[in-house]
């Protein structure tokens, strides 16, 4: 990839006899979201980890921005900022002393224009066990982002978050990286990675099992795509006629449910069908399979294997 700002190459690490990655590479762009995805034990935490600096690893190469994580700590921390699920400050430090203690620690004046950015303005003479735990995420992101990293690292940035806190923080992260910085997303949640995410790479049992943008993901399996359709006169639940390329259908309250594995040639058959019965359509609703449901299809045959 051209003007990559992080590259994992051959990256292999275990602990002992157990192997908890093996041999993985991909890159990452420059202002690109990319998600690492992968269950529990799938080797997200490690391989975060060592490109943190916090673990070296047993082979491979990786780099960030030209920087080698385990030889030279003091340059990476320049380079990147981190998001953790949790964020280790004293809970009776104010949200004003934790910025000026981070900008002192790389050595900038202090972010006030940040705290603002992220809404709390008004809180920065609270206490952080005073904030709610969205409030605690908005400012471990100004914290990540008070040197102007080039590269922000966010780990579970929105677990156990209400909706509302949840599309705020996924509003700040476009945000920054409409400003040109890089981030490196690792969730559980598949669809903060199918919103958020340009490219994301499944990891399974510590390998990469599958790669690409959502859309290529979802495309690329074996999932149908879901038509719903509710008319007037109900003509399509009384018949029970069938479709081109249907494999599957199901009838729930007033709609008639159709698996399609070509939604082209089933809607426009079923829309004709309506239209020659003399009934009206109400609601047409066409969904295409979802990351998660992707995710589970992939993440079920690798176990299998």
């Amino acid at each position: 990839m051209n003007d990559s700002v992080l590259t994992v190459k051959d990256f292999r690490k275990a602990y002992g006899s157990f192997v908890a990655v093996s041999e993985i590479s991909f890159e990452v762009g420059r202002g690109e979201i990319f998600g690492l995805l992968g269950p529990n034990g799938a080797g997200k935490t490690t391989t975060l980890e060592c490109l943190e600096g916090l673990r070296k690893p047993d082979a491979g190469q990786l780099s960030v921005l030209g920087v080698d994580p385990v030889r030279d700590a003091r340059k990476l921390s320049r380079v990147v900022g981190i998001q953790l699920q949790t964020s280790g400050l004293p809970a009776n430090m104010k949200v004003g002393e934790a910025m000026k203690f981070f900008c002192a620690y790389h050595g900038v004046p202090p972010r006030k224009e940040l705290i603002e950015r992220m809404g709390l303005a008004e809180k920065q003479d609270a206490q952080f066990h005073q904030l709610s735990t969205g409030q605690q995420r908005r400012l471990a992101l100004a914290l990540a982002m008070a040197h102007n990293p080039p590269l922000v690292i966010l780990d579970e940035p929105t677990a156990g978050l209400d909706v509302n806190t949840r599309v705020e923080l996924h509003a700040l992260m476009e945000e920054v990286r409409q400003s040109g910085t890089t981030i490196l997303l690792a969730t559980h949640d598949m669809a903060e990675a199918e919103k958020m995410a340009d490219r994301v790479a499944i990891l399974l049992r510590g390998k990469i099992v599958a790669s690409g943008s959502p859309t290529e993901l979802t495309a690329a399996g074996a999932g149908l795509t879901k038509v719903s359709v509710r008319t007037e006169e109900s003509v399509l639940q009384r018949d029970g006629q069938d479709f081109p390329a249907v494999s599957q259908q199901a009838f729930k309250e007033e709609y008639a449910i159709y698996y399609t594995t070509d939604p082209g040639p089933t809607v426009s058959a079923v829309l004709e069908y309506v239209k020659q019965q003399g009934d009206k359509l109400i609601d047409l609703r066409v969904e295409r399979p979802s990351l998660e449901e992707r995710f589970l299809e992939i993440t079920t045959e690798g176990a299998a294997k």
